[in-house]
C-alpha cells in the first residue's frame, strides 16, 4: 500500500513538472511516458485496478457498416 502511494505522489510530481515545461513551450524527451502517466492517474481517479479483469464488449457491438461509396469515404490527398 505504502509503494502505491509513493508511485502515486512520485507520478503526481513528474506530471506538475512535466506539464509546467509544455505550458512553457518546452517538448518533453519522452511524451509516451507522460501519456502513461496520464493514464495511470485517470485510472487512479477512477478507481480502475490494473488486475480487474474487464467484460467482453466485443459481443454486444454491432458489426461495421460497408462503406457504399469507398472513393467517398478517402481523405484528399495533399502533396
Amino acid at each position: 500500500e505504502a509503494d502505491k502511494n509513493d508511485k502515486s505522489v512520485k507520478d503526481l510530481v513528474l506530471l506538475m513538472y512535466e506539464t509546467a515545461l509544455l505550458t512553457s513551450g518546452f517538448s518533453l524527451d519522452d511524451p509516451n511516458t507522460f501519456g502513461n502517466r496520464i493514464h495511470r492517474m485517470m485510472k487512479l481517479g477512477l478507481s480502475i485496478d490494473e488486475d480487474e479483469s474487464l467484460p467482453d464488449t466485443d459481443a454486444e457491438m454491432p458489426p461495421l457498416e460497408e462503406a457504399a461509396d469507398a472513393e467517398g469515404s478517402k481523405m484528399e490527398e495533399v502533396d
